[in-house]
């Protein structure tokens, strides 16, 4: 296969799915705010806490509705650019797909619906029990989501058969070790960035003095939200290294630029590599840190990409199976990087809000909505870490990505429809902030007494 023709897929690839990750994050996170709002609100009665969970509803069915049709686009792509994947996998990675549309997307989308147009048409109760679904849904979607790229990351559950993986055990492939780390891992950082979304807004309000109780109701609560799932981040983040130490040692050794075997393993602070000559231009590593992380002991061998390189070579045939370093070095940095300064914004922002301090009487607290980004830049990165480590397979151990693309592409057709998706992309990246620019600064829907409610839905809509 041409080596260009293989880019553009990637980069077409790519594009669409980062893109599309950027809403799955937020709206994992956002539905289960505002499920518990609208259930603090059932459970005392405050209409503060009602006016919250409109208010942030609608941010969130903004984020949702862009999240489906950037994700429809993602099923197209298989057979447009990757059909030779679709021909080698499909029996296995299509039962995944199929459950989480018929099962879990329908779950979501469809009592998200009775839910925006079913104030003051349903009870309290099964109103709330309406969002509460809708925020299992999205976890229930991103599960199988991730059993099916679990399979790409350690393969199981299937036999061989005339030039095809067939799935021969679904239960082996539900209950890959990949998908309990990484799942979780997939979950709390949709947490994560549904808290720093609230945060950041809020703090925009508040440090301007708007809706003083409503956006600190919702500041306090998505702060407790917050660091309680960064924490779970973190810790799961671990467990996810030391599985793939296990499953994946090359990406390990990759996004941590480590040439050659080492025991203890030095943990690297900071590399400039040459990939060309395989080797560091400047290094600065942590002795024995490494180790440490992948084993909990201050001793054990970790594979360097040399030995490894040459270990695959002869068990799969002479080729590259080195991924591209500064890719994976530098992406493993900006998403523990990004995570840890979430934990530390949220960690100072407690700091004021268990003390009943104001934090917003510091002039650095107008920085506070900018932090909205630092979730996004973390799970961005660390999906780009999670699929270009594994390259140069698409399958590990079993098909190249070379091998998946679509036979009797052209450079023409891959342009084409590159550009196509970046220009309607740009749009509704364009369209996407400026709705939520918009109906994040208000003005916040105020509802005097249940006796005069009108349906807030019908009369946006």
């Amino acid at each position: 296969m041409d080596e260009l023709i293989v880019s553009l897929s990637r980069w077409q690839f790519a594009l669409t799915t980062i893109y599309h990750f950027f809403f799955v994050p937020l709206t994992l996170g956002l539905s289960v705010l505002v499920a518990i709002m609208e259930t603090q609100y059932v459970k005392t009665g405050d209409l503060i806490y009602k006016n919250m969970t409109k208010f942030w509803g609608k941010l969130f069915v903004i984020n949702f509705a862009m999240g489906v049709v950037t994700g429809l686009v993602q099923e197209f792509q298989f057979g447009m650019n990757w059909s030779e994947y679709s021909r080698y996998v499909g029996d296995i990675f299509g039962a995944p797909l199929a459950i989480e549309a018929l099962l879990a997307f329908f779950l979501e989308s469809t009592f998200l619906g009775i839910w925006i147009f079913g104030w003051d048409k349903l009870s309290k109760k099964m109103h709330l029990i309406s969002i509460w679904l809708v925020a299992f849904g999205s976890s229930v979607s991103a599960f199988w989501i991730l059993v099916a790229n679990s399979f790409m990351q350690a393969p199981m559950g299937f036999v061989e058969e005339n030039g095809r993986l067939v799935m021969n055990d679904f239960w082996a492939l539900v209950t890959n070790p990949n998908v309990w780390v990484q799942f979780p891992h997939t979950i709390f950082s949709g947490f994560t960035t549904g808290a720093m979304f609230v945060i950041g807004i809020s703090g925009y309000h508040l440090y301007k003095n708007q809706n003083n109780e409503f956006f600190t109701k919702s500041f306090r609560l998505a702060s407790l939200f917050g660091i309680l799932s960064i924490l779970l981040v973190i810790l799961i983040g671990h467990s996810q290294g030391q599985q793939m130490i296990k499953t994946q040692p090359m990406k390990m050794a990759s996004a941590e630029a480590l040439w050659n075997s080492e025991d203890p393993a030095s943990f690297s602070l900071i590399s400039i590599v040459n990939e060309k000559e395989k080797k560091d231009i400047f290094s600065f590593r942590i002795p024995r840190i490494l180790s440490l992380l992948s084993y909990n002991q201050f001793s054990g061998k970790v594979e360097g990409i040399n030995q490894l390189q040459d270990y695959y070579a002869e068990k799969y045939g002479s080729g590259n199976y080195i991924p591209p370093i500064s890719v994976t070095y530098w992406a493993f940095r900006a998403m523990v990087g990004s995570g840890f300064l979430i934990f530390f914004i949220i960690a100072l922002i407690l700091f004021f809000v268990l003390r009943n301090k104001d934090i917003f009487k510091f002039s650095w607290s107008r920085f506070i909505p900018f932090a909205i980004t630092l979730p996004y830049i973390a799970n961005s990165s660390g999906w780009i870490l999670t699929e270009m480590g594994r390259q140069p397979w698409v399958v590990f151990g079993y098909l190249k990505t070379a091998d998946a693309v679509t036979p009797n592409l052209t450079v023409g057709m891959i342009l084409t429809s590159l550009i196509g998706f970046g220009l309607v992309y740009t749009g509704l990246m364009v369209a996407d902030i400026y709705l939520l620019a918009k109906f994040s600064k208000g003005p916040i829907f105020q509802e005097e007494a249940e006796e005069s409610e009108i349906s807030y839905w019908e009369s946006e809509i």
